[in-house]
């Protein structure tokens, strides 16, 4: 992968799609256990059994893969936090749900949030990237930022409740929160960050 400009996007065959997913898969593994920046094509061509031809068409730059896998741990996150147990984020209820699911999954120990970890690496190494790792947190922000706005509406949350406030205290948390529990070996940062948090969004629920 060269560093060179990247074609317009082209419609793939199923198989193309296949061989592009293989290829973020097996980068987006690759990546974590070694770093974007010692990641190069011998090895990803090593994990997939693609030639050199067809990563190049794939992705004709190492920036192009890297925003790729930053765009595909961004989807798995969104689906994480979209399963049918915790709904639409839009209750105390439902965000204990989603805190408790975390603290109990014991993710953090086993690496932590993919996104997060990636993004901090490479937005600080490559201006280029800046765009992806703003993308992925505003799309996965966005749905407690609509839960909590649902809420206010609902009168759950008192007006002066600020949706984007509270939003950017629930994301620091959990990406802290991850962080610590990946220092310390347990989930017992994670746990306090997030019931921080949701103590302090509980605090503007309105009288019944």
């Amino acid at each position: 992968m060269t560093p060179t400009s990247e074609p317009p996007a082209q419609k793939l065959t199923p198989k193309g799609l296949a061989t592009r997913e293989r290829i973020i898969k097996a980068a987006a593994e690759l990546i974590y256990e070694h770093g974007a920046q010692n990641t190069n094509n011998e090895q990803i061509r090593a994990a997939t059994g693609v030639s050199g031809s067809q990563l190049t068409r794939h992705f004709p730059t190492k920036e192009s893969l890297v925003r790729a896998v930053l765009a595909w741990q961004a989807d798995g996150i969104l689906a994480r936090h979209q399963i049918p147990e915790l709904g639409e984020l839009d209750s105390f209820a439902a965000l204990h749900r989603w805190a408790d699911s975390y603290i109990a999954s014991q993710e953090a120990l086993r690496g932590g949030c993919l996104f997060g970890s990636l993004a901090a690496e490479v937005v600080k190494a490559e201006p280029a990237h800046h765009g992806a790792v703003a993308d992925g947190f505003e799309r996965w922000q966005e749905l407690f930022r609509r839960g909590l706005s649902t809420m206010r509406e609902r009168g759950e949350l008192r007006p002066e409740a600020d949706p984007i406030a509270l939003t950017h205290l629930l994301a620091a948390a959990f990406q802290g929160g991850m962080l610590l529990d990946q220092a310390a070996g347990e989930s017992t940062p994670l746990r306090d960050a997030l019931y921080g948090a949701l103590a302090y969004i509980e605090s503007f629920a309105a009288p019944r």
